[in-house]
């Protein structure tokens, strides 16, 4: 939003033009992208920072201030929404979007970061200046004045109800999640209250970064001779970055030997590899393929036994996707772009399928804070029969003795359990195999034969697998 113009300063006092702070003004533009574009601050920002540094405005340190005001910003909306609305004289939906980005970026400088108070107020005041202009500047000021009066735990005890008056309420506000995922996430849950609050909890952190060395590739040694590497916890093929490990300056990530992938992600494709077939074990599809870290690392696994992978996606710009991280794979694989609805294959062509299936992305809110306040109940509806007849074609694609991964980035019962329900009474034919054995390292997988990872159990998105056999 353009600056206004100056107005007339008072007598004895000469105008002063605001001065733009690079570390605020970009993550301004940030959060204007998520809110007017729908887009994700995980695709806007990367080139944001790169153009700083590109033009010299940037150092590490307000790279990580940069980002971290984005992402805080966007985690704790829910909760500096609560609180900004109790300090307006309207509803919150009146107050201009951009200026709501300004106060929000303030209140996560006053109540979410270490930097003083007088200084988050300031230079907000100065951000609301360069891209509001004097008039809103000034109400900007007055509200965050308010907020700075006291601190987070102060003002979550006065705009949330008490746990026991609203449970849902209460979580939502002090979590930071629309309440319907927060009920949404208790009902996949089950148990306590100590669960769901550290579910939310760990919602609210920064994931770690993790990297797979895709095998005949790269191997796990290579990676962790990186400075800021670590052991991951689960999958044989993880390495962490601890703070500040960049991937991009990793040597085998920029070879595309190894690539980012979470490790909940690498589990889903181990657990299919490895699940017990009854024949051969030549042919593999992923039905939903994009954008290729599965299929990546699938590709790899079926190389090492002289098996092929059939990587097919819908959307042709994520086939690219796929295609590029696939490049190099030691054996044989093919790309193409297809709808999995109605597949360009006969059916029973495959031994190991794979579905990791579109959905509302609720397993992975720490990655993309944005998707909770912009998914609604309603989006369920519109991914249900897709799903179903994702894992439909899946069931029809594998021949009898062969094996199906359900997979969905989302815990949510209406996406995991009723859909496999379902369509298992669609195909009777077929039996649920116990997938917690194939996962041997990992605990609490809960009661199967389904695993449904948790981020604040594994260290992981919410990765949800169903592994399905056909018997006729």
């Amino acid at each position: 939003m353009s600056e206004q113009s100056p107005r007339p300063s008072k007598p004895g006092k000469p105008y002063r033009r605001p001065q733009k702070d690079p570390v605020r003004f970009l993550a301004f533009e940030a959060l204007r992208a998520v809110d007017e574009r729908d887009a994700y601050a995980n695709l806007v920002l990367p080139p944001l920072l790169r153009k700083a540094r590109e033009k010299g405005d940037f150092d590490s340190r307000d790279a990580a201030l940069a980002t971290e005001l984005v992402y805080g910003t966007l985690r704790r909306q829910g909760t500096y929404d609560a609180i900004i609305a109790s300090c307006v004289d309207r509803p919150l939906r009146e107050v201009d979007p951009p200026v709501l980005d300004v106060l929000s970026l303030g209140v996560h400088q006053l109540l979410g970061t270490r930097i003083p108070s007088h200084a988050a107020v300031s230079a907000s005041v100065e951000l609301a200046r360069v891209v509001l202009g004097d008039g809103r500047a000034k109400f900007v000021n007055a509200v965050l004045r308010k907020v700075a009066r006291d601190d987070l735990d102060t003002w979550i005890e006065r705009v949330a109800p008490p746990y026991d008056d609203d449970p849902e309420d209460n979580l939502a506000i002090v979590h930071s999640h629309p309440r319907w995922v927060v009920s949404a996430l208790w009902d996949s849950l089950g148990g306590g209250r100590a669960g769901i609050e550290s579910l939310l909890a760990a919602d609210n952190e920064r994931p770690e970064v993790t990297l797979v060395a895709r095998p005949g590739r790269s191997t796990t040694e290579e990676l962790l001779r990186e400075e800021a590497a670590l052991a991951g916890r689960w999958s044989p093929y993880a390495v962490r970055l601890s703070e500040g490990g960049e991937p991009g300056a990793v040597e085998a990530v920029k070879e595309g030997r190894a690539g980012v992938q979470d490790e909940g992600s690498q589990l889903v494709a181990l657990a299919l590899a490895n699940a017990p077939l009854d024949g051969p074990d030549e042919k593999w599809l992923d039905g939903c393929a994009g954008p290729g870290g599965k299929a990546a690392l699938l590709a790899a696994l079926a190389a090492e036994r002289g098996a092929m992978l059939l990587a097919s996606e819908k959307q042709p710009k994520r086939a690219g996707l796929v295609a590029k991280a696939l490049a190099g794979n030691p054996g044989p694989y093919q790309v193409i772009t297809a709808d999995g609805t109605r597949p360009p294959w006969r059916p029973g062509s495959f031994d190991r399928v794979l579905m990791d299936v579109p959905c509302t992305g609720l397993g992975a809110l720490r990655r993309r804070p944005e998707a909770r306040w912009r998914r609604r109940p309603e989006d369920l509806e519109g991914f249900a029969p897709l799903q179903r007849d994702l894992l439909g074609t899946a069931l029809e694609s594998v021949r009898v003795g062969g094996v199906v991964g359900y997979a969905t980035c989302s815990p949510h019962l209406a996406e995991t359990r009723a859909v496999v329900d379902d369509i298992l009474k669609q195909y009777p034919q077929t039996e649920l195999i116990d997938a917690r054995p194939l996962l041997p390292d990992v605990s609490e997988l809960g009661a199967g034969p389904d695993v449904q990872l948790w981020p604040h159990l594994h260290g992981t998105d919410a990765m949800y697998l169903a592994l399905i056999r056909r018997t006729g």
